[in-house]
């Protein structure tokens, strides 16, 4: 099952195509999806969940909490549309593009991909590109 959660004016148009997209992406990785909740909200939320729980005093564009067991795939995952926004602006890619990069970020970190070196993030930013060219296939 995923949830979306709501904590700004942001809405997804088409919740639908995103769980299709998001129950195919972890199956080719051969892992199912158990329950995620998306949350998307402003940096401030964000922000303070960051320094609260991960002792962090800087913006993200997401957080995600890991639930999983074995293969089954579960976590909340918090997402800041201010930074989705400026990161669209600053890597010069549509918003929409940079909304399912994050959003397959945080279900790659789930099924265990990293980005603390050089080589996990080369590995994960592949991912993300493989990932997000599964949402057109979906549609």
């Amino acid at each position: 099952m995923i949830n979306y959660n709501y904590l700004t004016d942001f809405k997804l148009v088409k919740e639908t195509h995103f769980d299709s997209w998001i129950i195919n992406s972890c199956k080719t990785e051969g892992f199912k999806v158990q329950e995620l909740n998306y949350i998307f909200c402003d940096d401030e939320y964000l922000l303070k969940i960051n320094q609260d729980y991960l002792q962090h005093d800087y913006l993200t564009d997401i957080i995600t909490f890991d639930y999983v067991s074995g293969k089954n795939v579960s976590g909340d995952l918090y997402i800041s549309i201010d930074r989705v926004k400026e990161n669209a602006e600053e890597f010069k890619v549509s918003f929409e593009n940079e909304l399912k990069r994050v959003m397959v970020h945080g279900v790659l970190h789930l099924m265990g991909y990293s980005d603390k070196s050089e080589t996990a993030t080369a590995e994960m930013r592949a991912k993300e590109e493989e990932k997000i060219k599964l949402f057109h296939v979906e549609q």
